[in-house]
């Protein structure tokens, strides 16, 4: 790709980076994938795919948000399986 082609079809908001904005990038190789069969309520679907593309992808950054709460024993993250009170 040249570099005509990434400025052609880039987002407007990246139009006036200065120039050293990626000097100290660094680059992240997302986790390996895997396809499952998975059965959610039929509201929580229908939202996320309200959401527009990718509704997949979204779901998925919401489950690991969840798992890195849960790692970290943030009670925010609701791990305990115990309802907060109001």
């Amino acid at each position: 790709m040249t570099e005509r082609e990434i400025e052609r079809t880039s987002p407007p908001e990246l139009a006036d980076l200065p120039a050293d904005f990626w000097n100290e990038a660094d680059v992240v190789v997302p986790p390996p994938k895997q396809a499952i069969s998975l059965r959610v309520d039929q509201d929580v679907l229908a939202w996320f795919k309200r959401q527009g593309p990718r509704y997949q992808t979204k779901m998925n950054a919401v489950l690991r948000t969840y798992v890195s709460r849960a790692k970290t024993g943030r009670k925010d993250g609701r791990t305990s399986g115990k309802r907060r009170s109001a």
